[in-house]
């Protein structure tokens, strides 16, 4: 999807495909890629290759555009070098962190409180969301590649509501992340957040779109959802769960600094050398395949959302705004 939310052509599911095949089409794209300096090729396993593969139904050529994309954002926006100190004031008001819990799968939890916003920069608040996700997959265990995002809508009003804020995120986290979500529950969304998802929702990937799912305090078959996801005596109470530490910045400070220091031997395999290594984007074929279906230019930087427009971290299916100037219009 594009930074103009394109709709996905996919129609949200996997179209089958064997072993054999998908090994094939990951050739595919390594040759139509081509050679990698060390500190782009780390990213591209098998396991992305088949995340792209599957993001655009099996698509070569599609698959091939939308890592080209985000090899060149990783280049030049250097997701894997952002730490803690950098980002530490967007995170004070918890309204984005790694819970100290997975659930029963075994899968990252991303909690999210879009009522929490406390800045104004959306250049900071992009800045922070990419932290998190860097940090979540930096805590996936080894077969695992999909997280989960609990979404808390306590405090939630109209003036957190932007769709234009929604068309930034859902670019950032769609376009550089994809298959990287498993479920994102929406936890007590109020009554007018109902319709103006059906506005959203159109904005987002199909397969996106199937893994919101709507989740009320009161209803016995959405606490059967939670207890079946996560183990109650770990879960927050906030959403149900025994749990009622709450959030403590000063500790998660603590573990995300602790995270940091393993960040680099993460994206380098250990080779401290080439995390240092200047990638030269000049000497790279990382332009988009003329002739790949997706029509239209797709800037894949974040530098092109300007500092007045607010736009929150949290989340991709839900909008948030710390502006009164933020308009609600989709744009």
């Amino acid at each position: 999807m594009s930074a103009a939310l394109k709709k996905s052509s996919s129609n949200g599911s996997d179209k089958s495909v064997t072993t054999e095949e998908q090994n094939a089409k990951i050739s595919e794209i390594r040759k139509l890629i081509g050679p990698l300096p060390e500190k782009l090729a780390i990213y591209c396993s098998d396991a992305a290759l088949t995340r792209y593969l599957r993001a655009r139904n099996w698509n070569v050529k599609k698959a091939t555009k939308m890592l080209k994309e985000t090899l060149k954002w990783r280049a030049e926006y250097k997701p894997e070098e952002i730490r803690w100190e950098e980002v530490a004031h967007e995170a004070e008001t918890g309204k984005i962190y790694r819970s100290n819990y997975i659930d029963k799968h075994g899968r990252t939890v991303l909690v999210m409180r879009p009522s929490c916003q406390n800045t104004k920069s959306t250049k900071g608040q992009i800045r922070y969301l990419v932290y998190c996700m860097e940090n979540a997959i930096l805590n996936l265990p080894p077969d695992k590649e999909q997280m989960v995002w609990l979404i808390d809508f306590n405090g939630y009003n109209l003036s957190h509501t932007s769709v234009k804020v929604t068309r930034e995120t859902a670019h950032i986290l769609q376009d550089h992340y994809p298959e990287r979500l498993g479920l994102a529950i929406l936890y007590n969304p109020p009554k007018f957040f109902e319709p103006f998802w059906k506005v959203v929702k159109p904005f987002l990937e199909p397969k996106t779109q199937n893994k919101v799912k709507f989740v009320y305090s009161d209803d016995p078959n959405s606490k059967k959802i939670m207890d079946e996801l996560f183990d109650m005596e770990k879960l927050e109470s906030a959403f149900g769960g025994n749990d009622d530490s709450g959030f403590n910045i000063s500790k998660y400070a603590e573990r995300m600094r602790e995270d940091d220091k393993r960040m680099p031997a993460f994206w380098t395999r250990g080779n401290p050398q080439s995390a240092e290594a200047p990638v030269d984007l000049n000497s790279l074929d990382l332009n988009s395949d003329s002739d790949a279906s997706d029509n239209g230019k797709v800037d894949s930087s974040p530098s092109h959302v300007s500092d007045s427009e607010t736009l929150s971290p949290s989340e991709s299916v839900i909008v948030t705004k710390g502006s009164d100037n933020d308009s609600t219009e989709v744009h």
